[in-house]
């Protein structure tokens, strides 16, 4: 007895020996493996990088900038049944254990020792805390002194952290695959669902990704993949997470993921791309990449998808008007012609256009060979466009087209495009219908042009496309390109004479306009389109019909400086010179403050800032910009009980008095109406506009406007060469080029829209007069259109009646040089002086 005594001190000694032992080894491993370690104390306010998602007007998804793919989500926003997916799969006991759950270490130990006996892989234990502490603090290597440190870092974790905190770490940082970083970028990227949507089936799967989503590809390794979420709807069955018939319904779901984002995708690079640029500016590269913003922007995605396509028919119109370059390249001789397209890669910028090879020609019809072994027809009807250009300064082309192989030859590679109908033979006729396999001729255009469309109110940039193809070239031609405007521009020397007591009736001499402008450096005599002269005219003529003569006689009188001081206010040119050849449209502009300009004069002469972005939001939900700061502060009423509606204050600044820059916007409708942009009235609605061609129509422009929506369009060549002529003849101008565009957009902007007049504003009157004469209309006038005219101004009273000659220096009895540049071109190589010519009369009569 005396034995056993003995026997159980010394074993109760040795206990704790042993005890007393391990604690001090794992009070030395807590000393020696935690020295060092992260400060696990910054994920109190840690913020995971997160994806900055940019959306249109409509909120519709646009794109994402993002380093990762992640949307961060609160916990208390996380749904219970997605925590406890994650939980089941992952860390049954979260919110009981202390960091480490030691019942899961020793089951963990028990099971790798028969895993090592049967040559299996081993499993682990590790927490949800424990996987923050690796996630967040420490690498992925595979080591016991690894495991030791999580553990440790698991432990302090859990004595800082609520374990409402942990989870939200988690949930947000963890890995999913299909490029999604957090359980809420997972739910979008594989189901295109928000986490209130999801089903118990998608949770499994989503909750089985963790370890190692790659082993559970959904396409690749399905079977595993469905296998390892039927195990996860057991352990959710099995925690009473869910119940028996929710977890049946679940495992004979399928897994029908998507491979991609399937929202509606909006073909909008170039205002994406000014955007990621002022997100950028704003908030740097580290704030936009990683800060998780909501960006809300002024894109209207229908308006968009009209603009585009607008802007694309323009150039493909201009560029078939001057000839076919050829084929894109040629299978070589004795080469298969399937291996050779498919050597060939498309060019930039083919659209959806496909590449084939010809395979035979006939008169009528070519035949083609696809990628894929399959075949087609191209008809002659749909390559007569093809004619070959003669390569000279006026872009002409070459005679029409009679059969298929004046355009194609066997084994040309070429871009085509299905077709089921062509134009009908003549008017009136149904359109031509094709059969399946029938295809038409493509060419990328070497034009290029922009469009843009702006509320003419707020600013808000509703369509943007800066040129052909965002693929081919990021340069914005809307906001970056610096172009002559021509004769849109003369809208702004008008309005200073409008600000400056003339009124639209005012006669102006149309007549050789002749200056010296200095020694060595010539006469400079700008000319009409037409090379003609017409004698005194009303004002409102030079506009609609775009006489360069009235223009600069115009400016002449009403000074430059002054006119320089109007562009300035509406923002088109800083510090303009004050040159005459200013006047009819020879300043660097851009088109998007033509088009903010046309704006204000819509408006009523208010100001506006063109806006690609309405409000940016912070991670959490703050605004922290907003392009509107007026305040309102009953505008967040709870529920409406009769009170008065909330007044907005106009704080916009008045660029001009809303009487002239009424007259300017009657006087640009009658140029749709009347003048240059006369083909636009087929439209049948209020609108209007100028058409604008520069030297040599080098550059061709259209900037116009309805009541409640401005738009711009500007066509020519990057690198600034003539637009040359048309085939039937005459110069290629900004009605023929420009116009179509705006007329297109248009037509299908304003298509289910009641016909609004332009709003009249207090102090106008509007009054019958002679179109040719600016004189009240009498039974003889053969023109008669209704005028609007400030109060005081109109025929009859003191300040009508005014006559401009504007005689020059030096008026010589020869025609002018030049001339052939465009509606509305300049007519200059070199400026003309500043202000008025030297010791010329005035011109007042």
């Amino acid at each position: 007895m005396r034995f056993v005594g003995r026997a159980f001190l010394v074993l109760f000694f040795l206990a704790i020996v042993a005890g007393l032992a391990g604690a001090g080894a794992v009070g030395w491993a807590f000393w020696h493996y935690g020295k060092g370690l992260p400060d696990f104390k910054q994920l109190a306010d840690y913020e995971p990088p997160t994806s900055t998602r940019v959306h249109a007007g409509d909120g519709r998804l646009l794109a994402e900038f993002a380093t990762e793919s992640r949307v961060f989500v609160p916990i208390e926003s996380i749904p219970v049944r997605v925590r406890q997916g994650f939980m089941a799969a992952e860390d049954q006991h979260f919110y009981d254990h202390f960091g480490v759950d030691l019942q899961a270490l020793f089951r963990a130990v028990v099971t790798n020792v028969v895993n090592v006996v049967q040559g299996r892989r081993l499993i682990g234990a590790s927490t949800i805390t424990q996987q923050v502490a690796k996630n967040f603090l420490l690498t992925n290597e595979v080591s016991m002194e690894r495991k030791i440190k999580e553990a440790i870092l698991a432990l302090r974790i859990e004595r800082a952290l609520s374990k409402d905190r942990i989870l939200e770490l988690y949930l947000n940082e963890i890995y999913l695959g299909y490029r999604s970083y957090g359980v809420a970028a997972a739910a979008l990227n594989y189901f295109d669902k928000s986490l209130d949507d999801l089903s118990v089936a998608e949770i499994a799967y989503l909750a089985a990704l963790p370890k190692a989503p790659n082993n559970y590809h959904p396409t690749r390794r399905r079977e595993a993949a469905i296998a390892r979420r039927n195990w996860v709807v057991d352990r959710m069955l099995e925690e009473k997470f869910i119940t028996p018939e929710e977890a049946s319904v679940a495992k004979v779901q399928p897994l029908d993921v998507k491979e991609h984002h399937d929202f509606d995708f909006v073909d909008a690079g170039y205002f994406l791309e000014e955007v990621r640029r002022e997100l950028g500016d704003r908030f740097g590269e580290t704030g936009l990449y990683e800060g998780g913003m909501s960006v809300r922007t002024t894109l209207d995605p229908v308006l968009q998808d009209y603009a585009r396509t607008a802007l694309r028919d323009g150039l493909i119109a201009y560029d078939r008007r001057h000839g076919y370059r050829g084929p894109i390249a040629r299978v070589a001789d004795n080469e298969p012609w399937r291996e050779a397209l498919h050597a060939f890669e498309t060019p930039a910028g083919h659209l959806n256009w496909l590449k084939a090879a010809v395979i035979g020609v006939a008169d009528g019809e070519a035949k083609l060979g696809f990628e894929d072994g399959s075949e087609g027809v191209l008809p002659l009807a749909e390559l007569r466009w093809a004619r070959k250009p003669k390569g000279d300064v006026r872009r002409t082309v070459g005679a029409s087209i009679k059969s298929v192989d004046q355009v194609l030859s066997v084994n040309d590679i070429i871009l085509v495009e299905p077709v089921t109908e062509g134009a009908p033979a003549k008017d009136g006729d149904p359109p031509v219908e094709y059969p399946p396999g029938t295809y038409a001729l493509r060419q990328i255009p070497e034009v290029n042009g922009a469009i843009v469309a702006m509320d003419p109110h707020t600013g808000r940039v509703l369509a943007m496309s800066g040129g052909w193809s965002f693929e081919t070239s990021q340069f914005n031609r809307a906001t970056q390109a610096l172009r002559q405007p021509g004769s849109s521009f003369k809208p702004f020397v008008y309005l200073t004479a409008l600000e400056n007591g003339f009124t639209p009736a005012t006669i102006i001499l149309d007549a050789p306009f002749v200056i010296d402008q200095g020694f060595g450096l010539g006469k400079w005599k700008p000319s009409n389109f037409s090379n003609e002269f017409y004698g005194p005219s009303p004002m409102r003529v030079g506009i609609e019909k775009s006489r360069n003569l009235m223009t600069v006689r115009l400016a002449q009188e009403v000074g430059m400086e002054k006119i320089s001081e109007t562009v300035e206010r509406f923002g088109i040119v800083h510090n303009m010179p004050p040159q005459l050849a200013m006047s009819l449209g020879s300043a660097d502009v851009r088109l998007i403050d033509m088009v903010s300009a046309y704006s204000a004069l819509v408006n009523g002469g208010k100001k506006v800032v063109p806006t690609l972005i309405d409000r940016i939001q912070d991670r959490n939900g703050h605004s922290v910009f907003r392009h509107d700061t007026r305040d309102c502060p009953n505008c967040t009423a709870a529920f409406w009980d009769n009170q008065p509606v909330p007044q907005l204050a106009d704080t916009r600044p008045q660029l001009t008095d809303p009487a002239s820059a009424y007259q300017i916007v009657t006087m640009l409708e009658g140029v749709v109406q009347r003048g240059t942009g006369r083909r636009i009235a087929e439209l049948g609605k209020p609108l209007g506009g100028k058409t604008g061609t520069t030297n040599d129509s080098r550059d061709a422009w259209f900037i116009g406007f309805s009541p409640d929506l401005a738009v711009g369009a500007f066509v020519g060549f990057d690198t600034p060469i003539p637009l040359g002529y048309q085939p039937w003849g005459g110069q290629e101008t900004g009605s023929s080029v420009a116009a179509p565009i705006f007329k297109e957009f248009m037509g299908k902007a304003l298509a289910d829209k009641p016909a609004i007049p332009f709003r009249t504003p207090p102090g106008i009157r509007m009054v019958r007069i002679d179109a040719e004469t600016g004189k009240l209309a009498s039974p003889s006038s053969s023109k008669v259109i209704t005028e609007a005219f400030k109060a005081g101004t109109e025929p009859g009273a003191e300040s009508s009646g005014v006559f401009i000659s504007g005689r020059s220096d030096s008026v010589l009895p020869v025609l002018p040089q030049g001339g052939d540049s465009g509606d509305g071109s300049t007519g200059v190589s070199l400026p003309a002086p500043t202000g008025r010519a030297q010791d010329a009369p005035s011109g007042l009569y």
